[in-house]
C-alpha cells in the first residue's frame, strides 16, 4: 500500500475543505451573526492538518485499487470530522457527537437532523450545513481531482471507489477532465436554480439553500417547514423539477452537451426511474385523495414527496407519517430504491433493482427450461455474470448493514417503526423515515451510541458499503489476499 500516496491525498483534501469553508465565513462575515470566529479556527485546524499530512515523504506516485479505497474511506471520515468543527466550535450543536452527525448527513446528502429549531441558527452556520450537500453531492474526491491539474490516469481508481453504482463509464480519457465536466454540469444545473427560485420570490439566500439540498439531493433547509414554509406553487415544481433531474445518472447530461441522444433514448434505468416516479405518484394521488379534499391538492403533496423521497433529497411539504398505510409502504419501497446510479441520490439504486429482476426471470426460465440460454441485456448490451454475482452480493451485504444496525438502534427501546425506517433512511441517504423521524421530527432523541451509529450507517450508504467495510478489514492494511 502506497501510504505516502495516500497521506498526501488526504492533505490536499483537508486543504480543499478548508477553501469550502471560506464561503460560509463570507456569509458570516456578511450577516454579522457572531459565527466568523468558528470558522477561522476551522479553516486553521484544516490547512495545519493538511500540512502535516502532506508532509510525508511520497516515494511512489502509483494510485492503485487499494489505496483508492483508503482514500476515499479516510477522506470521507476526515471530511465529516473536520466539518464539523464550525458547529461545535459556534455552539450552535449540543455536542461533539451532534456536530459531527450533522456533519456526516450532510456531506452524505442524507440531510438528517438533530436541530429541533432550525432557523435560530446563525446564518454561516446554516450555508455550511447545506453548502456541505453540494461538495458531497458529486462527491468529496472527485472535487479534489478536478482540481488537481496534472491528474494522472490512475486517479480513476479514486474515482471508481466514490462512485455509484454498478459500474462507472469512463467517458473522456482524462479522469482530471471527467471531474471538471461533472462539476461544470453540476455548477450549472445549481445556478439555474438558483436564478428560477430568486425569480419566483425566494431571498436569494434561501434561494442558495435549496439549491444546494435539491441538486446536492440532501434536504437541508433554513425552515423549520422545510418548502412546505414558502406555501408556492411554483417553488414546489422548481424544487421538485431539480431534485428529479439530480437522480439521474449525470454522464448523460455529458452525451446531451455532445448532442449524442442515443443512450438517453437506450437507457432503461432513465426509463425504469421516471416510470416508478409516475406510478407511484398516481397511486399515492388516488391513496391520499380523501385526506386532502380534491385529486389536484393530492397530486400536488404525493408527486413532491415522491420525487423527494426517491432521489433521497428529504424535502416535504407534508407530513407524510401521517398518509394512509399503502401510501406510506409506498414511500418504503422507494427508499430502498432510490434514484439512478451516478447521480446525488442514494438508496440501492433503480439499476440493480432493474438487474436483479432480470437475473430472477433468467432462474426462472431456467426451471422452466433447462436447456434454454437466456441472456441477461441491458441497454442492449450483455450483462455478464461477474457483475450479476456482484449486484447479489451488494444487496445482501445492503440489506445486511440495515438489519444489523436496526438491531443496535433498537437497543434503546426506540419504536421498531422509528428505530428501522430510521436506519434505512440513513443507509439509503434520505434523511426523513417514519415515526418519531418523519417530517415533523428529527433524530435529537437518539441516545450518543445510536447516532455515532446512524452516521457510520450515512457514511457506509453514500459510499456504497465497501470502502468503509474495507478500512476494517486486517487485511486489507496487511497487504495480505483477503
Amino acid at each position: 500500500m502506497n501510504t505516502g500516496m495516500i497521506a498526501a491525498s488526504l492533505g490536499l483534501l483537508l486543504y480543499i475543505e478548508a477553501a469550502c469553508l471560506v464561503p460560509p465565513l463570507l456569509v458570516a462575515l456578511f450577516y454579522g451573526d457572531g459565527d466568523s470566529p468558528a470558522f477561522i479556527v476551522a479553516i486553521l485546524a484544516t490547512v495545519v492538518s493538511g500540512f502535516a499530512a502532506r508532509a510525508r515523504k511520497i516515494e511512489r506516485h502509483d494510485i492503485y485499487p487499494r489505496d483508492g479505497f483508503a482514500i476515499v474511506g479516510l477522506g470521507w471520515l476526515l471530511a465529516s470530522l473536520y466539518g464539523a468543527l464550525p458547529f461545535w466550535a459556534s455552539g450552535a450543536m449540543p455536542s461533539a457527537v451532534d456536530a459531527i452527525f450533522e456533519s456526516v448527513s450532510g456531506f452524505t446528502t442524507t440531510g438528517a437532523s438533530i436541530l429541533r429549531d432550525i432557523e435560530v441558527l446563525p446564518k454561516g452556520i446554516l450555508f455550511w450545513r447545506s453548502f456541505t450537500h453540494w461538495v458531497g453531492g458529486m462527491g468529496v474526491l472527485v472535487l479534489m481531482i478536478a482540481i488537481i491539474p496534472s491528474a494522472r490516469a490512475n486517479t480513476f481508481n479514486i474515482m471508481l471507489a466514490e462512485s455509484s453504482g454498478p459500474s462507472t463509464d469512463k467517458f473522456v480519457p482524462k479522469v482530471g477532465r471527467v471531474a471538471r465536466i461533472l462539476y461544470a454540469i453540476y455548477g450549472l444545473i445549481t445556478l439555474t436554480q438558483v436564478s428560477l427560485l430568486f425569480a419566483g420570490g425566494m431571498p436569494l439566500y434561501d434561494s442558495f439553500i435549496h439549491a444546494f439540498g435539491s441538486v446536492g439531493t440532501g434536504g437541508f433547509s433554513n425552515k423549520n417547514a422545510s418548502v412546505a414554509a414558502y406555501d408556492s406553487l411554483y417553488l414546489e415544481c422548481v424544487v421538485m423539477f431539480f431534485m428529479a433531474i439530480s437522480g439521474v445518472n449525470f454522464t448523460l447530461y455529458y452525451s446531451l452537451f455532445r448532442r449524442d441522444w442515443r443512450p438517453v433514448r437506450t437507457n432503461e434505468e432513465l426509463r425504469l426511474y421516471f416510470f416508478i416516479i409516475a406510478a407511484s405518484t398516481a397511486l399515492v394521488a388516488i391513496n391520499t385523495g380523501a385526506l386532502y379534499g380534491s385529486f389536484a391538492e393530492a397530486l400536488r403533496r404525493a408527486s413532491f414527496q415522491v420525487v423527494s423521497v426517491i432521489t433521497t433529497t428529504g424535502f416535504a411539504t407534508a407530513n407524510f407519517d401521517s398518509w394512509p398505510a399503502f401510501s406510506r409502504s409506498v414511500l418504503l419501497f422507494l427508499m430502498l430504491a432510490g434514484a439512478c446510479a451516478g447521480s446525488t441520490g442514494g438508496g440501492l439504486k433503480c439499476v440493480r433493482l432493474l438487474l436483479l429482476a432480470r437475473a430472477a426471470k433468467r432462474e426462472f426460465v431456467k426451471i422452466v427450461h433447462p436447456n434454454a440460454v437466456y441472456v441477461v441485456r441491458l441497454n442492449g448490451r450483455a450483462v455478464d455474470d461477474g457483475t450479476l454475482s456482484g449486484v447479489l452480493v451488494f444487496f445482501f451485504m445492503y440489506v445486511s448493514v440495515v438489519v444489523i444496525a436496526a438491531l443496535v438502534v433498537s437497543l434503546d427501546g426506540t419504536d421498531l417503526v422509528t428505530s428501522s425506517s430510521a436506519v434505512l433512511s440513513c443507509v439509503g441517504n434520505i434523511g426523513p423515515g417514519l415515526g418519531g423521524v418523519g417530517p415533523i421530527g428529527n433524530y435529537a432523541g437518539f441516545p450518543p451510541f445510536c447516532k455515532a451509529t446512524l452516521s457510520l450507517c450515512m457514511i457506509i450508504g453514500r459510499l456504497e458499503i465497501y470502502p468503509i467495510l474495507l478500512l476494517c478489514s486486517p487485511p486489507f492494511w496487511s497487504g495480505k489476499r483477503t
